[in-house]
């Protein structure tokens, strides 16, 4: 499918994105070279100021999970004769006592903290997970979260304790912690794995930036972004549904997927056991990554196939892997599911952007640079899982990935507007055309039945002339050569004229201009020469052949023969001068030097003189005939024929 050229909003999503995404590999950049310097912690230690203490190493103990009581709290009591070891912090279950589910006990005797008199000391954990108690001298200061299984997954919030002054001993004070939580192969992400960081001691105003910087960025944005993730999910998927657009609905789906990978963060009690929690999680994301791959595939113009089948098949493996493979492995499952995804996300990313650059695709650059920030975001969680990378303060699946597929979203959305636009302007285009065809069609067939019917009436003309000519052409040529009286043969031979005249214009076949005038010419010569008036007629000849309708050519006919008629009846002229002209019209015009007509054309001289007769007969040819009089003028006939 060809790929239409992207917006400038597009454009300007992607700038964004690539801005926001470049800050935060610099950020963890930045945390690496930190941890290269000896800290570990959640947040960047090594630069934290005076006067705060990082501690970095403690004594540390293991509760057997068959020595746990079901009631968590009363068991989670400072042991009295536990061995304790030492051990650096942060400190990962899976590498300090891999398997291990349950409890774990962190011993920390305090530096002196006479530098803090001056304000109210705190406590900031970084990262613990799962839940925890903290004791101070032997007393219980704090419990975070649920301490019976389900037990609460704090592990991405940072925490912050006060340590009240009147708990405190001026020296030798002892703070232990409890941490609950759950072995790495019980688990389906390393982050949620059981684990404890550095602890900061320091003025709380200063602990409480940082927790406000950490509690920002893992949980207050990222709760934003699934906000808008989850509006932008549904009108995708829902304009999909309905604009019958797949890929739009499979980026929707996406869409939805990301919100809740974006709001996980914040969730810390779902009320679910540990299985159904980790299980449908990684259940959730199968579906949600095959529809990142559909979409890729359907931007590429690959339709559905049988292959689509084998992806979706997926869905019903990976839960059947989990109840094959047992809580232990359910990390390794995992692993194997994300890897996998990735994998099919880099295959059709490349298949895609082969397509767009086969068909030279404008927005071949920035997809390929979108397809570029979401892998390498998927293969930093993918070697995060693999314990090649530190667990990041800010994780950029849940903060970076969102943020890539809102642009893509933006993109997308830009596209399809484009591709809306240009279907209403085609609609628009073709509807126009409709609409001409359909007014050329009507006027097609509007002229078709006027030539039928200017056929048929032909046809009837055509027949009416030969009846005129057969049967009354014959009884009245009879009556000239038989008749003995010379004032009825006048009459009849006139009649025989007159007919002869109405036949040819009945007929319809077309004169050549110049026999035309030839024969108005002999006819009024000899007309009026036979009533004693002479007549100087000048006329062009034409240099074209042109040719008049045998409608113009009688209707003139008959306009001039009124013309001859009045003159010779009514004018007492002596001369008559007649003037033929050519250009797009024909000019004729007669002018007698007799005695003129009345004033009042509308009065019985103008009825009996014919001039309302001859002016209709030129209204009818579209042209025009007028008139001019005077006393010692004559009169002047103007007639002006359309050719």
């Amino acid at each position: 499918m060809p790929v239409p050229p992207p917006a400038r909003p597009a454009r300007v999503g992607w700038l964004a994105a690539g801005c926001l995404l470049v800050a935060m590999v610099l950020a963890l950049l930045m945390q690496g070279a930190a941890h290269a310097g000896g800290g570990r912690a959640g947040v960047s230690l090594a630069a934290v100021k005076k006067p705060l203490i990082v501690l970095r190493a403690a004594e540390t103990t293991t509760v057997p999970r068959q020595a746990e009581r079901p009631d968590a709290p009363a068991a989670l009591t400072p042991p009295a004769a536990a061995r304790y070891s030492a051990i650096a912090l942060p400190d990962e279950w899976a590498a300090s006592r891999p398997g291990h589910s349950g409890t774990a006990w962190y011993r920390f005797d305090l530096p002196s903290l006479a530098g803090l008199a001056s304000s109210l000391p705190g406590l900031y954990i970084p990262r613990v997970c799962s839940s925890y108690t903290v004791w101070l001298n032997g007393g219980l200061l704090h419990q975070g979260g649920r301490l019976v299984p389900p037990y609460s997954v704090l592990c991405y919030q940072a925490q912050l304790l006060s340590l009240p002054p009147a708990l405190l001993l001026d020296r030798g004070n002892r703070l232990e912690i409890a941490v609950v939580g759950h072995a790495l192969g019980e688990v389906t992400a390393r982050q949620r794995a059981a684990g404890l960081s550095e602890i900061v001691l320091g003025p709380q105003e200063q602990l409480l930036a940082l927790l406000d910087r950490h509690r920002f960025w893992n949980v207050t944005l990222g709760l934003a972004m699934a906000l808008m993730l989850l509006l932008a999910g549904v009108f995708a998927l829902g304009l999909g549904w309905m604009q019958r657009l797949p890929a739009l609905a499979y980026l929707g789906c996406v869409g939805l997927g990301a919100a809740a990978l974006s709001a996980r963060p914040g969730w810390t009690d779902t009320g679910l056991p540990l299985w159904a929690s980790e299980v449908l999680w990684t259940c959730v994301l199968v579906p949600v990554g095959i529809c990142g791959v559909q979409f890729l595939l359907r931007q590429a113009g690959i339709g559905p196939s049988r292959r689509d089948a084998l992806l979706w098949l997926q869905v019903l493996l990976v839960p059947a892997a989990f109840a094959i493979a047992g809580p232990q492995h359910r990390f390794a499952i995992a692993a194997a599911v994300y890897a996998l995804l990735v994998a099919e996300v880099i295959g059709a990313s490349l298949i895609y952007l082969r397509a767009s650059w086969l068909t030279q695709g404008r927005d071949f650059l920035a997809m390929a640079l979108g397809l570029a920030a979401m892998i390498l975001v998927l293969l930093i969680e993918v070697g995060i899982q693999d314990r090649a990378l530190d667990i990041p303060t800010v994780q950029p699946l849940h903060l970076a990935l969102p943020l890539v597929l809102m642009a893509l979203a933006v993109h997308a959305s830009t596209l399809w507007m484009q591709a809306l636009r240009q279907a209403k302007d085609s609609r628009r285009s073709v509807d126009a055309r409709v609409r001409e065809a359909v007014i050329e069609a009507e006027r097609l067939h509007a002229d078709q039945a006027d030539q039928r019917a200017e056929l048929m009436a032909q046809r009837e003309r055509k027949r009416i002339a030969s009846d005129l000519h057969d049967d009354l052409g014959a009884k009245l040529l009879t009556i000239v050569h038989t008749s003995g009286d010379e004032r009825i043969s006048t009459l009849a031979r006139e009649a025989l004229e007159e007919m002869r005249l109405s036949v040819r214009g009945l007929a319809g076949k077309a004169v050549q201009l110049g026999d035309a005038l030839a024969d108005w010419r002999s006819e009024t010569v000899g007309r009026l020469g036979e009533a004693g008036i002479q007549v100087d007629w000048l006329g062009d000849e034409p240099e074209l052949p042109r040719t008049l309708s045998a409608r113009t050519y009688v209707q003139t006919t008959r306009i001039l023969r009124e013309a001859v008629s009045n003159i010779i009846k009514h004018s007492g002229a002596s001369l008559c001068r007649v003037r033929c002209s050519l250009d797009a019209d024909l000019h004729i015009l007669i002018h007698d030097n007799g005695r003129g007509m009345p004033v009042q054309l509308d009065g019985p001289l103008d009825r009996g003189h014919g001039v309302s007769s001859m002016k209709n007969r030129a209204k009818q040819m579209q042209g025009q005939c007028l008139f001019e009089t005077g006393a010692g003028y004559g009169t002047a006939i103007r007639l002006t024929i359309p050719l």
